[in-house]
């Protein structure tokens, strides 16, 4: 089956490291989509993840005597796992939850998130010397940078925390129209 690496032995460094890269990105994805309890995905893509390192580790001891072999197996996994956050980078799956903590008076970043199609929540707090607005917001992943921009150009200085979240449940989680939330201070 495998008889063309006899044939041009330069290409199955090449087909080792690629392998690898396939493989250990589909590991990254795998295991994201466990962590976000996507129970169908996980097993297709565990299946092709483990079929192309199978393919590619009967390979290596095939041709256990080269070193080459072994840095593109050990360079594929190295260069695999960047690709693999690349993409899931790229595919951003799942919701997030921005906790921003507010010397300022708040009420127009509440109303910015609203403008944009943010639902939230507005809470008083009291901080560690003065009190605090505190405007929790769950988004899409890919709305990240989105919801970053609008919070630094309401104050470049303001503190924020940004959760993973594994599941949700009802609420206002994205808006088509503007005009649904009551204003903090109306």
């Amino acid at each position: 089956m495998f008889e063309i690496f006899d044939a041009y032995p330069y290409l199955l460094p090449i087909v080792i490291f690629f392998g690898r890269i396939c493989d250990v990105t589909l590991g990254t994805l795998r295991i994201i989509f466990v962590s976000k309890g996507e129970r169908y995905k996980a097993p297709i893509v565990g299946f092709f993840e483990v079929f192309i390192w199978v393919v590619i580790i009967s390979q290596i001891f095939t041709h256990a005597n080269s070193l080459l072999h072994y840095v593109s197996y050990a360079a594929g996994y190295a260069t695999g796992n960047y690709v693999g956050i690349l993409v899931e980078n790229k595919i951003a799956l799942g919701y997030i939850l921005f906790r921003v903590y507010a010397k300022n008076n708040a009420h127009e970043l509440t109303k910015e998130l609203t403008n944009n199609g943010f639902g939230l929540t507005f809470v008083r707090g009291a901080g560690a010397v003065s009190e605090v607005d505190i405007i929790e917001t769950v988004v899409m992943r890919k709305s990240y940078q989105k919801v970053v921009d609008i919070i630094k150009k309401f104050d470049p200085k303001v503190f924020y925390l940004v959760e993973d979240i594994r599941t949700k449940q009802k609420g206002i989680f994205a808006m088509t129209s503007a005009g649904g939330f009551p204003r903090p201070g109306k």
